[in-house]
């Protein structure tokens, strides 16, 4: 399963022309220098006034170094593999801005799946095709041997894999991505989007990081860290085109703030909180699952790995309209691919999931 063949040089080659030798925007921080009294940005030389701020008159490290040895030993990775960014989004929109030439590289995804894939490969006018998910009686499945011919059959740099998928929940096995991953190397960067991983039975890509050079790996601290307010991911992946990225990216893309509390949130005691929260998610969506199975208005609850379920129901839109006016927000699926009967429901606190469970069974008694 080894990724013998791919040099450092090959993946480079799957980067735009243009941007190869791509210097970026020399910041004040990127410059390298070090001193007491700070002169070279602009900056203020006073603190905010605002009490209990943050210092942050300051300019930030584009890629500040405790937090990057923090996040490399989270995900036992080397620290030269790590870009850290703005969530998983920014992530998305560097590597098709980078690889994707406008109407020519394609953008490979599998719906029904996260939007903002779509999104990216539009916005750079990079072409975008669509192996769907197949709907079968386990629960939505991935064809990644349609995709691999979709990419032999097109000129396209990336591959985006979602697993566990949003918002199907399935989770897609390691020994297939390592195979898509060798059977791509020269062709394509495959990307697995494993912004759930921390709920999933299914083993990290990182695992095959070492082995597969055009494999690229996106975590984000918003889903079981509870840090989606603070805005940070990271993309794991090959050192050079990780280097490359950087010099794509906004000169300090990481609030001051926000980087303070990814950090807290990565001590010790935090971490051992997060893994029982975690525990405590995984053990909410089977009880929820098995109780939404039992309503007459629930045709299909599927199997999931993240956390959150996929429901079909009778009739959707009544379903949403009457969690909604008990005060619950789902998300509502009926104009994505194959789900409109379809709600995405978040895997809440117990008292917010027997909510769920409340409005639903009082649509039935009232309908």
């Amino acid at each position: 399963m080894g990724g013998a063949g791919m040099s450092a040089t090959d993946i480079m080659a799957l980067v735009r022309p243009d941007l190869r030798a791509f210097a970026g925007y020399g910041s004040a921080r990127r410059s390298g220098v070090n001193g007491s009294i700070w002169l070279n940005a602009n900056e203020s030389p006073w603190a905010s006034p605002a009490v209990g701020a943050v210092s942050s008159q300051r300019y930030p490290q584009p890629q500040p170094p405790a937090l990057r040895r923090a996040l490399a030993a989270l995900y036992a990775v080397a620290e030269d593999r790590l870009l850290i960014g703005r969530g998983s989004d920014e992530a998305i929109d560097l590597l098709v801005r980078a690889l994707c030439r406008a109407q020519r590289d394609a953008v490979v995804i599998s719906s029904p799946v996260f939007g903002m894939y779509a999104v990216s490969a539009r916005l750079q006018g990079a072409p975008l095709i669509d192996v769907p998910l197949r709907d079968s009686p386990q629960g939505f499945v991935s064809n990644l041997e349609q995709v691999a011919e979709a990419v032999e059959c097109s000129v396209a740099h990336l591959v985006f894999v979602c697993s566990p998928g949003n918002p199907t929940g399935h989770a897609v096995p390691l020994a297939e991505i390592a195979t898509l991953a060798q059977r791509l190397a020269g062709k394509a960067v495959v990307v697995v989007d494993e912004a759930y991983g921390e709920f999933s039975n299914e083993p990290s890509a990182l695992g095959l990081l070492e082995a597969h050079r055009n494999l690229a790996v996106l975590r984000t601290l918003s889903k079981a860290h509870a840090l989606a307010g603070a805005r940070i991911g990271c993309l794991i992946a090959d050192p050079e085109l990780i280097a490359l990225l950087r010099n794509c990216q906004a000169p300090y893309p990481l609030p001051a703030p926000c980087v303070e509390l990814a950090l807290a949130a990565l001590a010790p005691d935090a971490l051992s909180t997060t893994r029982e929260r975690v525990r405590v998610v995984c053990a909410e969506r089977t009880r929820l699952s098995a109780a939404l199975c039992e309503l007459p208005c629930v045709r299909q609850v599927y199997a999931s790995q993240g956390n959150f379920l996929l429901v079909r129901f009778e009739d959707a839109g009544k379903a949403f309209e009457r969690l909604l006016a008990a005060g619950v927000v789902v998300r509502d699926q009926r104009a994505a691919p194959q789900l409109d009967d379809a709600l995405r429901i978040s895997i809440g606190t117990r008292t917010e999931n027997d909510a769920v469970l409340s409005a639903l069974c009082e649509m039935e008694v009232t309908a």
